[in-house]
């Protein structure tokens, strides 16, 4: 293998990269992006850098001379357009052609739009730092107040900031209990709580009707949420939450199989084994079935195991996700770890729910499969590992 080409230049492209030149290959490394960014960290964008508190200089995940080690190609500001696995090529947006024997997949995804927001001015995501760049401007000039729809941990994340800016917030979440799916009933309640500790107003189990809006043309803007129960909540800035969608258009024709990601085996590695997928847009086999995973920890750990298959040629290694991730919200800092959706009892270890200042078991059998953490950081720590240390063995 002479050339490997790294589609994707956000944190699981930058840790492909390295783990190239850290597992042995000295051969070409061209690493394509479609936003004119060296990579970036993400999780601040809806905190600290929406806030304020950061420059997008501080977002960067290398400084100049890392960068430099590694001796890549980068071609920013560029979109990958097709995939030709015989021809082993590349198509970019630029018309150019990015030759390669070895591929590593990481486009990540895009945030899910809403139905019917097009062309509207004042609504937005967070997913991109112009993404976040855009919403703070307009955070800047709101008057009437802001909505929040969907109460995941961006949502979250984000109406905790505009909170913290002194806007008025909502926050719309169509399912009973925020993040119920990820850390049930319970511990969802706790941290949808969170919303109302602060003043922040939580509708939950009630979807988005439509948007309404004012003025004409490129003047048209948001003006508020009409949801599915009659209420309408004005808004002179919204901001979209639900979800991300895969990046994998690009690769329709070229005998990849796709579906919610790129789906790949354990180890990361597609049916063709030149090719890998890391971060986002893996949908890799676990003992649960194909699994994607959209953590800042997953991106930044899975690509050590696929460069290893990759430059193997083979699956010699499989990937095994800590499941560990974080939000900081309203002051709070949360933390997961493990597989919560797995147990069949929770139970607080240390602390108190009601104090917000707490470490809680998800157990199966007895047995700890998971570790939830409000405010406890020292002690999730100390739990964490032990979580590690039982699934290693498993």
């Amino acid at each position: 293998m002479r050339t490997v080409a790294v589609v994707g230049a956000s944190l699981a492209g930058l840790r492909s990269v390295e783990e190239l030149r850290s597992q042995g290959f000295d051969g070409r490394i061209a690493v394509l992006g479609e936003e004119p960014y060296m990579p970036y960290d993400r999780p601040p964008l809806s905190k600290a850098y929406l806030q304020g508190t950061c420059t997008p200089e501080s977002l960067s995940l290398a400084d100049n001379s890392d960068l430099e080690e590694l001796a890549a190609e980068w071609h920013l500001g560029v979109r990958a357009e097709s995939l030709d696995l015989a021809a082993k090529s590349i198509r970019l947006s630029s018309g150019e052609e990015i030759a390669a024997d070895g591929i590593v997949i990481a486009t990540g995804g895009r945030a899910r739009a809403l139905p019917g927001s097009e062309g509207l001015s004042g609504v937005h995501t967070v997913r991109t730092l112009d993404d976040a760049a855009a919403l703070r401007t307009d955070l800047e000039n709101s008057s009437v107040g802001v909505v929040v729809i969907g109460a995941g941990w961006i949502g979250a994340e984000v109406a905790s900031t505009c909170h913290a800016l002194g806007r008025p917030v909502t926050v719309v979440e169509a399912s009973p209990t925020p993040l119920a799916r990820v850390l049930g009933p319970t511990m969802g309640g706790i941290c949808a709580a969170l919303h109302t500790d602060h003043g922040v107003a939580l509708r939950t189990g009630v979807g988005v009707q439509s948007l309404t809006s004012g003025g004409f043309g490129p003047w048209k803007r948001v003006s508020g949420v009409d949801l599915a129960d009659g209420t309408h909540l004005p808004a002179d800035v919204v901001v979209v939450g639900i979800g991300m969608v895969p990046n994998t258009e690009w690769l329709a024709g070229s005998g990849l199989n796709t579906d919610n990601g790129v789906l790949c085996d354990a180890g990361c590695v597609t049916e063709n084994p030149a090719v890998v997928a890391v971060g986002d847009v893996a949908r890799y086999q676990s003992p649960d079935g194909p699994t994607r995973h959209e953590h800042w920890t997953n991106a930044s750990e899975q690509p050590a195991a696929a460069v290893r298959n990759l430059l193997a040629g083979t699956t010699i290694e499989e990937y095994r996700p800590s499941g560990y991730f974080w939000s900081n919200q309203y002051g709070t800092r949360l933390q997961v770890v493990g597989h919560p959706q797995d147990a069949d009892e929770v139970v607080v270890v240390d602390g108190s729910p009601d104090d917000r200042v707490f470490a809680a078991e998800f157990r199966r059998q007895g047995e700890p499969v998971g570790v939830f953490a409000m405010n406890n950081p020292k002690l999730f720590g100390r739990l964490r590992r032990q979580v590690r240390a039982r699934v290693a063995s498993v």
